[in-house]
């Protein structure tokens, strides 16, 4: 290692050329096993690398001995060469030659063995060990950097020449047959569900949590893709009814060193290393390619079963961290081709709190992302994305930019644009929250949408103006540039932040377990405990609670847009005021299946699919374009009207009144979109009435030319909803509200 801190350029000795290795191809990038022109089988290996100065493939066997390849080819700064008789099965790595001068941004090691960017799978864990329990660290050779340099400041400078390579997972070689499956044929658009935005309800899980614990998976596929592909897995999903399963992060991550020396690890997977690999954790089949097959598997399951599969992806930064963290992959193969640094260029650009920036304004960063992308449409067979701190993403030089690179390419690639494209809409730095700022083709997760309802329900709204926009699909927010209403992604939860129960039982976090002093998890909760912080054995608290838990997922599924459930929360899942758990792999976060058999839960679930099966059923809940406030045809309704409490349609001035009840009618006679044949639509006419107060509510019902009578839905007062043998409600009558409740009717034409 350097023996001291000066600033200098550490330059190593050239490598031979190498006698077994044939020049190959620069194209594509990544390791791919072929038969050459001469018939001879082997595989090609591919390294984007500007700024280096030598390359060396490294095979390792079964007994981790490792053999050096040398690659002298290099075109256009990709490295390459065929190995005749390398086969998939085989792991390899890379190491890296290059100048050494941290001030300068140039990191090269060749003592650290790095994963390939483009590897299709990953064998093995960074650091990993198999006896349980807390560790001091990360081993110190994952570390490109001398991590206990006397001089602490000064650390990342100075150069640990230690071999990383037995705490290093390897890229496998995957082969055209590894899968078991076709190649991209098998994923035409004929055999996917391809359900349009408008008609789709998202379902956001986790992989490992939504099967650990579920009594009809076999033991041995929990925590699997294998067990989420399993029929007892699909049968709940069906039955919901959901279209699409929002996965949380599936591609190969590392666990956080701060995690690792507490005893926990990484469960959400927002820890990127890996963009072309399936996580290797979630395999139930094995890891030497096996688990490429086994998540094409799952989604043909979920394909058959009517059911999108949308990964969330993490392009935005990777497990390397910053200037101290650990130099796994991409710090290795070009630090400064990669990455957004600093003005000094030691230091990283940090628009994402994780201590690194992709440079995506980059060629070679964008052709990584964008060829990731669609690999994972074109061969594994996804049908869309949603992009964590995807602000990130558009940004160009410094600001956000929504003509930028990335933005600008995924509008005219040919594949990317055609599947769902949803945006988180913010990052952490200046200037990047862009709510409702993002170009058609996009989605946005509206949070807007979630503090609105949350105050609405809690009763810290002062009036209805802005849960009016909410309800309708947030025309202040996405009316412009052709956007739809389908552009807000409406949800209430999400993994981050308290699951839909602990959001009526906690007004406090809980996070004592995630080893940060309850430092980390938002303070902004925006939730209210019925009175008792905390569970309860009170009864009148305990029924409140689950009524509001039934105004939050009536409100959400009524809602024109596109609605996301979390996982679980149709249930009455809890972390036990955990609003942070991404670090608790345990029965914390995993689904307990067992409230499905609790009388007090599984009304709610029954709630959520009479829900979802009523919008799926009703054109009027799942608007194609904005509501206009007027008729569409001659003699017709208004296509949405508001109504106060006394019947009335509302004015201006009662938008900003203080008040907590709201009435919405939505007229299926006056749609203005016509069916695929150019015909009409036509549908029933729907009233709602969301009272927020604590004490019952007397509203009237609107009389005609609205309806004649009404038919009760939905009440969220009642455990057990309404049956048809109940009778109408004449128009005109009245009806009375429950404190803190909502109505769904029906109405009968006149």
């Amino acid at each position: 290692m350097s023996s001291a801190p000066e600033r200098e350029a550490v330059a190593d000795e050239p490598l031979a050329p190498p006698a077994d290795i044939r020049p190959g191809s620069p194209t594509p990038l990544g390791a791919r096993h072929r038969t050459g022109p001469d018939g001879v089988t082997g595989t090609n290996f591919a390294l984007w690398a500007g700024g280096a100065e030598a390359v060396e493939l490294c095979l390792f066997d079964d007994a981790e001995r490792e053999t050096r390849h040398p690659l002298t080819e290099l075109t256009h700064e990709i490295w390459h060469g065929f190995l005749p008789g390398v086969g998939p099965g085989q792991r390899y790595g890379y190491r890296v030659h290059g100048r050494w001068d941290p001030w300068t941004g140039a990191r090269w090691n060749p003592a650290k063995l790095l994963l390939d960017p483009y590897a299709r799978a990953v064998d093995g864990d960074f650091g990993a060990r198999t006896e349980p329990g807390p560790r001091p660290a990360l081993p110190a050779p994952l570390y490109g950097h001398v991590r206990d340099w006397p001089q602490q400041q000064l650390a990342d400078t100075v150069r640990d020449d230690r071999d990383s390579a037995p705490y290093v997972p390897k890229g496998v070689v995957v082969g055209e047959d590894t899968a078991d499956e076709g190649g991209a044929d098998e994923w035409q658009d004929d055999r996917r569900p391809k359900t349009p935005w408008p008609d789709s309800v998202l379902y956001e899980l986790h992989v490992r949590g939504f099967t650990m614990r579920h009594p009809g998976i076999p033991e041995r596929l929990r925590g699997t893709y294998a067990g989420l592909a399993h029929p007892a897995a699909l049968e709940h999903l069906v039955r919901l009814g959901v279209t699409a399963v929002e996965l949380l992060p599936v591609h190969q991550f590392a666990h956080e060193d701060h995690l690792v020396r507490r005893g926990l690890r990484n469960y959400w997977g927002y820890n990127s290393i890996g963009y072309f690999a399936p996580h290797a954790g979630y395999a139930a089949t094995g890891t030497r390619g096996q688990q490429v097959g086994e998540f094409k598997r799952m989604v043909r399951a979920l394909h058959d079963a009517g059911i999108e599969v949308i990964l969330d992806v993490v392009y935005n930064h990777t497990a390397e961290a910053g200037e101290l963290g650990p130099t796994l992959s991409l710090r290795g193969i070009d630090n400064r081709g990669y990455y957004r640094l600093a003005g000094d260029a030691r230091r990283y650009s940090d628009y994402t709190g994780c201590g690194n920036t992709l440079h995506v304004v980059q060629p070679q960063v964008l052709r990584l992302i964008t060829d990731s992308l669609r690999y994972w449409v074109t061969e594994m067979g996804v049908d869309g994305f949603r992009f964590d701190l995807a602000a990130a993403l558009a940004r160009s030089l410094h600001d956000v930019d929504m003509l930028s690179p990335f933005l600008a390419v995924i509008a005219q690639d040919p594949v990317l644009r055609r599947v769902k494209l949803i945006a988180e809409p913010w990052d952490v730095g200046s200037g990047g929250y862009q709510v409702g700022a993002f170009p058609p083709l996009w989605t946005e997760w509206n949070d807007r949408y979630r503090d609105t309802v949350r105050d609405f329900w809690r009763g810290a709204q002062h009036d209805v103006r802005d849960l009016g926009y909410r309800l309708s699909g947030s025309s202040d927010l996405y009316a412009w540039g052709g956007r739809r209403p389908y552009a807000s992604v409406n949800f209430i939860t999400a993994h981050d932040g308290f699951t839909l129960r602990d959001l009526v039982t906690y007004e406090h976090k809980r996070n004592a377990d995630n080893g940060e002093g309850n430092r980390d998890g938002t303070h902004d909760n925006r939730s209210w405990n019925c009175g008792t912080e905390g569970e309860s054995d009170d009864a009148e608290v305990t029924a409140l609670r689950r009524r509001q838990l039934r105004n939050l997922l009536t409100t959400l599924l009524l809602s024109t847009g596109v609605p996301m459930l979390v996982a679980g929360d149709e249930m009455g899942r809890t972390q036990h005021g955990n609003n942070n758990a991404y670090c608790q792999d345990n029965p914390t976060s995993w689904l307990d299946w067992s409230l499905l058999d609790d009388p007090r839960w599984r009304p709610l679930a029954d709630l959520a699919a009479r829900l979802i099966a009523l919008r799926r059923a009703h054109p009027v809940l799942r608007r194609r374009a904005f509501f206009s406030g007027r008729p569409h045809h001659q003699g017709g309704l208004r296509d949405l009207a508001w109504f106060t409490a006394d019947g009335t349609e509302m004015t201006a001035q009662d938008w900003h009144t203080p008040g907590a009840t709201l009435g919405m009618y939505l007229s299926g006679n006056d749609i203005s979109q016509r069916d695929e044949q150019g015909l009409r639509i036509v549908d029933d006419s729907f009233l709602a009435f969301l009272h927020a107060a604590g004490r019952p509510r007397e509203v009237t019902l609107p009389g005609p030319p609205w309806a004649r009578a009404y038919e009760l839905l939905v009440d969220t007062a009642r455990e057990e909803q309404p049956g048809p043998a109940e009778p109408p409600r004449a128009a005109g009558g009245t009806l009375t509200l429950a404190g803190r409740s909502v109505v769904l009717l029906r109405a009968v034409p006149g």
